[in-house]
């Protein structure tokens, strides 16, 4: 897709536009998922989750755009930063297995699977904390 710019649009307008068009065919470009996340599995609508489930087609304009890409990236780099800081007031939190992987699960064949953002192994007793606990970090919502 070639964008065409208005002559009034800002540079950083023009910018974003090109990061967005890039993100978007990179996602395009990726495989699709063969499986529905976890974290879909409350979702309101029954028959959505099926047909995702299904893999069946998404209506023109479904996908995510790349203004959602970009937050969506942004929210991965201010977890590192989250995790650096929440081990840095004390807290034992593992984020990946041994062999680097992230903690998570698969079921119905591995067609549907889920993850944790970690797993909080110690906490200073001054929180009252019960550990082992699951640590999910939202950023950007």
């Amino acid at each position: 897709m070639t964008l065409d710019f208005n002559h009034r649009s800002s540079m950083a307008e023009r910018i974003n536009a090109l990061v967005d068009e890039a993100l978007v065919a990179e996602r395009e470009a990726a495989p699709p998922r063969t499986y529905l996340g976890a974290s879909r599995l409350g979702h309101v609508c029954e028959r959505a989750l099926q047909f995702e489930f299904a893999g069946a087609p998404k209506d023109d304009g479904a996908d995510f755009s790349g203004q959602t890409l970009r937050i969506f990236a942004i929210g991965h780099q201010l977890e590192d930063l989250a995790i650096r800081w929440l081990r840095a007031a004390g807290i034992d939190l593992v984020n990946q297995k041994r062999d680097g992987g992230q903690f998570g699960f698969s079921v119905a064949g591995g067609r549907i699977r889920g993850h944790v953002d970690g797993i909080i192994a110690d906490a200073p007793a001054a929180l009252g904390m019960r550990v082992p606990a699951l640590w999910e970090c939202k950023t950007m919502n």
